[in-house]
């Protein structure tokens, strides 16, 4: 994965800016549930070419943030400036921020890269106040399984399985793997690594994005993508 985002990080910054899915709808409904947060230590877990981090900062949070691809932390660099607070760093290794350091992290779109959350999860409780908040974007478990049976599998949903694609960018291609799991075990992870379950949100699109996306809104308007979550730090 890491490689692969090396590859695609300018052609995937210039498609996250303004896509449907991330600009009228995951961003969105991210900021809505960090709600305000002036004043608030933020981490970026997985923060690819720093749009979160930079809003966030613009809100008045001081953030800091990583990544496990070197390429888009330059372009979170060219973005943020040299001043902010990034490193390439995976997230299936410790994290290197001391105990209880955030008020909150956010996570978007970066656990269903991974096979195991138990360690992931466990390091990302440790850099949190006690009480702090764990908000999180996953592709949404069903939306995956429905289209798996349109395309005439039939796969058990309540298996982790991994999924395969081949993603075309700006002329270059890179292969990505994706581990699917039912919300039952996404919830079961959280609970185990300490975190007590606040909301879970299906979010609808922005309403400008249907004028965007005039072709694509309805769709994305009537069945959900993503899955959000916001966990407390027990």
């Amino acid at each position: 994965m890491t490689n692969s985002y090396d590859t695609l990080a300018e052609a995937y910054s210039a498609v996250n800016e303004t896509s449907l899915n991330n600009a009228y709808y995951e961003r969105p409904a991210m900021l809505e549930l960090a709600g305000d947060v002036t004043g608030r230590h933020i981490l970026d877990a997985g923060c690819g070419s720093g749009p979160l981090f930079e809003t966030l900062r613009d809100r008045g949070a001081t953030v800091s943030g990583f990544d496990a691809s070197a390429g888009m932390i330059d372009m979170a660099r060219r973005r943020l400036g040299d001043e902010a607070d990034l490193r390439v760093h995976d997230l299936t290794d410790p994290l290197p921020y001391p105990d209880a350091a955030f008020d909150d992290v956010v996570s978007s779109l970066v656990l269903h890269y991974l096979r195991d959350w138990d360690a992931p999860l466990a390091e990302l409780r440790r850099v949190l106040k006690p009480g702090g908040r764990l908000i999180v974007s996953v592709d949404h478990p069903m939306a995956n399984h429905l289209i798996h049976r349109m395309s005439g599998r039939r796969p058990d949903y309540f298996a982790p399985s991994k999924r395969d694609e081949e993603w075309d960018m700006g002329g270059h291609t890179a292969q990505l793997s994706f581990w699917e799991r039912p919300l039952g075990a996404m919830t079961e992870a959280f609970t185990a690594a300490g975190f007590r379950i606040s909301v879970i949100r299906e979010p609808l699109p922005v309403p400008a994005a249907r004028e965007a996306y005039p072709d694509d809104f309805h769709l994305l308007n009537t069945f959900p993508v993503f899955l959000f979550f916001v966990l407390h730090a027990a």
